[in-house]
Parts: structure tokens; C-alpha cells; sequence
């Protein structure tokens, strides 16, 4: 058979007969599919060869289908088999016959075949069928060659000796990626402290370069790894607020993009801190003792955690004058390692300080006493609530501690008939622990009561709801 040579040049003017329904677009950077087709006879065999997008992007889909037509005039033939010839760059996924699924054959970096028998797909020129098609289905790859014309076609063998149109198009060109950049920073920072800019490149491929800027300034560059980020460590020199982003390159196969500006606001370098643990003496099991931290520079901000070795007592706020008190009731003689660490406070640095505190056997003939605790009803986010700590013997005087977790809500003293109070308004919802820690007095050895409840979060539309767990006192 002849082979009629009619192409279409892609990236310039469609040219060559269109089949009714579909549009030709010429051209790179169309918002939608642009599929082609074309025609051409071989005696009295017509082809139609159809591609669903000849401007695909990597990682796309494309179908080819091609349509053998018997005119009148000729003779049935019988088609044995077909290939279709495509960019190396293109992955075969599947294949169909008249619209059903059929299993490939073979096929090889550029080809892939469907075959039938001596009787399978017969064309006629007067009775059915007079056509039949045959349809591939190929995945884009990211190795195919950008904006350059990369050629399809066909072969096939029949009963007439078939025909070879390995270039006959519809060609195709592959666009360049799409890329978006988008950059991931923190808020804040401060002068001299080295943060983590990262980069994300969506389109972007392994090594290439993405380049980062503090407002028009270039900072530096770092290449994209397998995950299509690029990580660059900023080391910020000056305060002030400063706009930064991140611009990936155009590269052969992608378009480069910039992301959005993210503002980093950069203070002055934290100022060191010290604290310091006033000495304890005198300190006995089950008698209270006062841990005292005060921190310099004075300030109101951040919390002290008391430790006792290993095991944390409090996190107490430190006051406008840099102090921060506990009361501390000793469970076991001997010499204890005493920690206070102060948190920082913005602009201020924490610090740790430690002392030896050796505390003695309980006095002998003191009396033990008893702390229960009571609850309001339901607690709930942000809704005060009243604790009541009843410590017995009742005139014994003293001082109640009241803790959510290892955090103090607040201290009480005890009036004469034994009671402590304070007001506690919950941060979080869920299981919490609230402590209530009577320092002892005198003759009268400390206690602590303790008692679960559940929290309800704030609530969207009703009253409030909770629940109190087990409720004990030691």
C-alpha cells in the first residue's frame, strides 16, 4: 500500500482533516486538553488516527485511538494485528478493541501490539463490519524532551499485507511542568538564631535549584531533594520584620514559580537569666518547707518547675519581682537533690539552679492529718469553678496548695474550721488532675487529697457537662 504522508506540525497550525468532536489547539500553555486528529486512505482503507491531548504535561494520560474504515470498492480484509508506535518517553498502559478491554501483547520502548487471529477483525466494504478500532492508553513520563515534536504512527498486518505509517501522526509536544512554590517558616525568631526555611516544589524534579530571598535579596540557594524540598538554613542579622520567599528555577522540563512572601518578624537576642534557690533548713518529713527561686533580671513571666531529683513538685508563675514560692512537705528523710528551672520569658532566657537539702525524720508524737477535696459540679473551659480543701483537725492552721496536673492554681490558708479555697478556671478540656497539698502546722503533719474530673470543652449550643472521677483523701 501507498503511504500518503499528511502530518500535522505540532506547536504550529493544525493542519490535515479534524474528526467531528474534536477541537485543535496548537500550541503549549492551553488550560485544557487539546486533542487532534487525522486522516488519510490507503486504497480504499481509510484511517482516522485520534490523540486525546497532544499537548500533554508529565504525569498525564493520553488515549490513541485509530479507526480502520473499508470503502466501497474494495475487497474484505482481514486485520492479524496492530502496533502503535509512540514516543519512548510514553508508558503503555492499556489497550481496547471497539470500545472493550483487550490485553496487550507485546510491546517495546517505542511500540506496543494487540493481535487477533486470521478472522477476528474483518473490514468489509459493504456488509458489516466495515470498521474497527483500536485504542492505547499511554502515561506521560518525566523523561520526554519539552516543546519538541515527538512523533506517533502505526503498522499493522492483514489478509492484503498490511501497511507501516510508524510517523504518521497525530504528533505530539510535551508542555513544560507546572510548579508551584510554596515556603514553610517559622513566625518568629531572633538575631543570630539559625531556622530552618523548606522550600516545597510541586512540578519540581530532584536537584534542581531553588533560591531564597530576604525581600529582594538574595540569600542563598539549595537544591530540591527526592521529597521536591529544598531546606536552607537563616541565620537572620538584623530585628525587624522581614518578608521571605523562595523562587524555584525554570529548568528544561518545568516552569519556575515564586512563592507568596512570609513574614518573619526577628527580635533581639534573649538576655541570659540566673536563678537562685534560697536555703532550706530545718526541713522534716511531712512538716512544710518553702522553696524559694528568684530570678534576675526581675520580671513578671514564664514559670519556675520545682524538682525533688527526678520527680517534678510544681510549675509555679514567677511573680513581678522574679520570685516564685512552693511550699514543699517532704515524703522521706535523707538528702534531696533540689531543682528550680525558670522557662524564659520573651526576651529573657531560662536558667536552672540546684541545691542539696537534708531533711529529717518526722517529729515524734505529731498527729496526722486528713485533706479532702470538693468540686463544683461540671467543670468546663473557661467557666470558674470553686475547690474546697477540707483538711482535719480543723483548727490546725496552715496552708493549702491547690494543683491542675504539676501546675499551681493557687495557695489558700486554712481558716479555723479547717478550709481552703480557690478559684479555678480550666485551660483544657479532658481528664485532669487536681491536687489539693495542706503544708501542716505545728504539732499536725501534712496531707494531700486528690481528685480526677473530666473537663467539658467550651460548649457549642447547651449547658455545660462534666463528670468527677474517684475522690479519696490521705
Amino acid at each position: 500500500m501507498l503511504d500518503r504522508n499528511i502530518r500535522r506540525v505540532v506547536g504550529g497550525v493544525g493542519a490535515v482533516a479534524v474528526a467531528a468532536g474534536f477541537a485543535v489547539t496548537a500550541g503549549a500553555g492551553t488550560a485544557s486538553a487539546a486533542s487532534d486528529s487525522i486522516t488519510w486512505n490507503d486504497g480504499n482503507t481509510k484511517f482516522t488516527r485520534t490523540i486525546s491531548d497532544v499537548d500533554p504535561r508529565e504525569g498525564d494520560t493520553i488515549t490513541v485511538e485509530t479507526k480502520f474504515y473499508k470503502e466501497f470498492g474494495g475487497i474484505a480484509e482481514y486485520i492479524y494485528e496492530v502496533t502503535d508506535w509512540h514516543p519512548a518517553c510514553l508508558t503503555v498502559e492499556s489497550a481496547k478493541v471497539n470500545g472493550s478491554s483487550y490485553s496487550i501483547d507485546s510491546w517495546g520502548d517505542n511500540w506496543a501490539k494487540v493481535e487477533g487471529n486470521l478472522t477476528k477483525w474483518p473490514i468489509q466494504p459493504i456488509l458489516d463490519p466495515r470498521s474497527q478500532k483500536f485504542e492505547f492508553t499511554y502515561r506521560v513520563g518525566a523523561d520526554c524532551d519539552r516543546d519538541e515534536v515527538l512523533e506517533t504512527g502505526l503498522s499493522y498486518d492483514s489478509s492484503l499485507g498490511g501497511g507501516s505509517y510508524k510517523t504518521r501522526g497525530p504528533n505530539i509536544e510535551v508542555r513544560l511542568n507546572r510548579t508551584t512554590t510554596t515556603l514553610d517558616a517559622p513566625s518568629n525568631t531572633q538575631v543570630g538564631q539559625s531556622v530552618l526555611l523548606n522550600a516545597t516544589v510541586d512540578g519540581g524534579a530532584q536537584g534542581d535549584n531553588v533560591e531564597f530571598y530576604d525581600g529582594n535579596a538574595k540569600i542563598g540557594e539549595a537544591p530540591l531533594n527526592s521529597e521536591r524540598v529544598a531546606t536552607y538554613n537563616w541565620t537572620p542579622s538584623t530585628t525587624g520584620n522581614h518578608s521571605m520567599s523562595a523562587k524555584y528555577l525554570a529548568t528544561s522540563k518545568a516552569e519556575g514559580s515564586q512563592s507568596r512572601a512570609t513574614n518573619v518578624n526577628v527580635t533581639a537576642t534573649d538576655v541570659g537569666s540566673s536563678t537562685i534557690l534560697a536555703p532550706v533548713t530545718g526541713a522534716q518529713v511531712g512538716q512544710p518547707s518553702t522553696l524559694r527561686a528568684t530570678v534576675a533580671p526581675a520580671g513578671a513571666g514564664g514559670t519556675v518547675e520545682f524538682r525533688d531529683g527526678g520527680t517534678t513538685l510544681a510549675n509555679v508563675p514567677v511573680e513581678a519581682g522574679g520570685v516564685a514560692t512552693y511550699t514543699w512537705v517532704p515524703s522521706a528523710s535523707g538528702n534531696h537533690n533540689i531543682t528550680a528551672s525558670f522557662s524564659g520569658r520573651p526576651g529573657v532566657a531560662g536558667s536552672t539552679t540546684s541545691a542539696s537539702v537534708t531533711v529529717a525524720e518526722a517529729p515524734v508524737g505529731n498527729i496526722n492529718s486528713t485533706t479532702v477535696l470538693t468540686i463544683g459540679a461540671n467543670p468546663t473551659v473557661d467557666v470558674a469553678q470553686t475547690i474546697t480543701a477540707q483538711v482535719t483537725p480543723g483548727n490546725a492552721g496552715g496552708t493549702v496548695t491547690f494543683k491542675d496536673g504539676n501546675d499551681v492554681i493557687g495557695t489558700s490558708s486554712v481558716d479555723a474550721n479547717g478550709v481552703g479555697t480557690v478559684t479555678w478556671v480550666p485551660e483544657n478540656d479532658g481528664q485532669r488532675e487536681i491536687t489539693a497539698e495542706y503544708s501542716g502546722a505545728g504539732n499536725v503533719n501534712a496531707s494531700v487529697g486528690r481528685q480526677d474530673v473530666v473537663v467539658a470543652p467550651v460548649p457549642s449550643g447547651g449547658g455545660p457537662a462534666g463528670s468527677t472521677g474517684n475522690m479519696f483523701g490521705s
